[in-house]
């Protein structure tokens, strides 16, 4: 399955990813020195005796077969060809000297001799004298400016990983799309968010952070190849003690104490990420010094989602099983700004992004609410939606606005339908829906760079990309929002 799906920005990644480099010779040193690739028992010692026990027993046996063919052979006379012909093949292969080089013998001559070619051109041997193999392998691994990029994160035969996909666009309409590298993770990812704040040195640089059923917040460089380890863990456990039938556990300071839910990367102040928990709470972090700054305690259950207004960097909303959405100002974070009640637990939310008071959210019972921030100026009208959608039949998982089009909405559900929304003047009305046999839908995430792409990823653990503009309804209604040129719908 796919739970989560993010989109990379063209440019971001390297051109050429790098190899990350196995562990140094001092950590391998330090690795032997603890012992923990030795299983218990085992020493230097013991195996040395047994070698040499084998190496005395095997020398005997040879011996004794020797011995005693030869005997048999004198006793049998005449008879006892047969058995010399075993004492002589004995000495023949000299076992005691059987793994002593011999420099005399070519183990892999042709028997012809070998012949030495100045260039490969000459070889009449070599196949590919153009190294075309290695060049493919070269191009294939080369990500290009103009080139999209998503990240999936994936669990599949109980092996969690990240997923670095390449979708190559082209003007023919055809698209051709490959994995790039995958990263193994220890749990079960949940969330993630893409941030370009540079944790190494520079201006910028091409991270995912990752929530999983673990407390911990792993943040992996995706210009690393063969990587390993997290670049940066956000809180975790640090010491699980057993005792009897209980297990204490002791958290690393500022950590959640439960599943990671949700995560959002603040755009405008680049080293601040938000992220909500199973534990009931909101947690701020510096990811450049790698601390929890703030922790807000507003939500009464956990808390599933979070997300930064574009327009205002510093107010965050947040959702929860609760039924309730928070805003805060974080310039003063123990104070709720505004609060608004739902009508069921909230999946996820979003900032309008061609508007600074308005979001959407939506929840387990297939609706999704808009709400307007001005309004809470009116006491009375504080909780009442702009608009209530019954968009699907069981829970909306997943909510991505169209960063191009205004009131251009994309909702997906666990009904494993995708729909399309125009929600002009607060009255939603469905443009296009599709069912992308991605079975239950976990994660949608429009394209900042291709506006009208939309990734999915769901249970049956397959990405997918829906073209939008390719739909007449959309192409219709908001292909003036694209700098592509549209077909006509045909004429009968």
């Amino acid at each position: 399955m796919i739970s989560a799906v993010t989109w990379v920005p063209k440019g971001a990644s390297k051109i050429s990813p790098v190899v990350a480099e196995p562990p140094s010779k001092d950590e391998i040193e330090e690795i032997l020195k603890t012992g923990a690739l030795r299983r218990s028992g085992d020493s230097d010692e013991d195996e040395q005796v047994d070698m040499d026990v084998d190496d005395s027993k095997d020398a005997d046996e040879v011996a004794h077969a020797l011995a005693t063919a030869e005997a048999l052979s004198k006793d049998q006379g005449d008879k006892g060809s047969h058995f010399q012909d075993i004492a002589d093949g004995l000495r023949e292969l000299d076992m005691d000297h059987y793994d002593d080089e011999d420099d005399g013998i070519e183990l892999f001559s042709t028997g012809l001799g070998d012949v030495y070619y100045p260039s490969n051109d000459m070889d009449p041997y070599l196949q590919n004298k153009d190294d075309n193999n290695d060049d493919e392998e070269i191009e294939d691994m080369t990500i290009k400016p103009t080139d999209a990029v998503i990240v999936c994160a994936r669990n599949e035969d109980e092996v969690s990983h990240l997923e670095v996909w390449i979708f190559e666009e082209s003007e023919d309409g055809d698209s051709n799309m490959y994995v790039h590298h995958d990263i193994i993770l220890p749990a079960f990812p949940l969330c993630t968010a893409w941030l370009d704040c540079n944790l190494k040195s520079g201006d910028k640089g091409n991270f995912i952070a990752v929530g999983s059923m673990e407390p911990a917040i792993e943040i992996w460089d995706l210009d690393l190849i063969d990587e390993v380890q997290p670049f940066l863990v956000l809180g975790g456990v640090s010491k699980k003690k057993k005792k009897g039938k209980k297990t204490s556990v002791k958290y690393k300071k500022g950590s959640h104490r439960d599943s990671v839910l949700g995560l959002a990367w603040n755009k405008e102040v680049r080293n601040v990420l938000a992220s909500a928990s199973a534990d009931k709470t909101v947690k701020i972090w510096d990811v450049v010094s790698g601390k929890c700054a703030v922790t807000v305690e507003h939500h009464r259950d956990k808390v599933q989602a979070v997300a930064w207004n574009q327009h205002s960097p510093e107010v965050l909303l947040s959702g929860s099983f609760d039924q309730s959405i928070v805003m805060m100002d974080m310039r003063s974070s123990n104070q709720v700004s505004n609060e608004w009640c739902v009508t069921a637990d909230v999946e996820s939310l979003a900032w309008d992004p061609h508007s600074e008071h308005s979001f959407v959210v939506s929840l387990e019972n297939g609706t999704v609410q808009g709400f307007d921030v001005r309004a809470s100026l009116d006491t009375d009208s504080s909780s009442k939606p702009s608009f209530t959608l019954h968009a699907h039949d069981k829970a909306v998982s997943s909510v991505s606005y169209n960063p191009a089009a205004p009131n251009f909405l994309a909702t997906g559900s666990t009904d494993k339908m995708v729909k399309l929304w125009d929600l002009s003047n607060n009255q939603p009305s469905c443009v296009a829906s599709q069912n992308p046999k991605a079975g239950a839908i976990f994660s949608i995430a429009f394209s900042d760079d291709s506006p009208f792409l939309l990734a999915i990823g769901g249970s049956k653990g397959r990405l997918e990309v829906w073209d939008t503009l390719s739909d007449l309804g959309v192409g219709g209604r908001f292909g003036k929002y694209s700098n592509r040129t549209i077909d006509p719908p045909p004429t009968d």
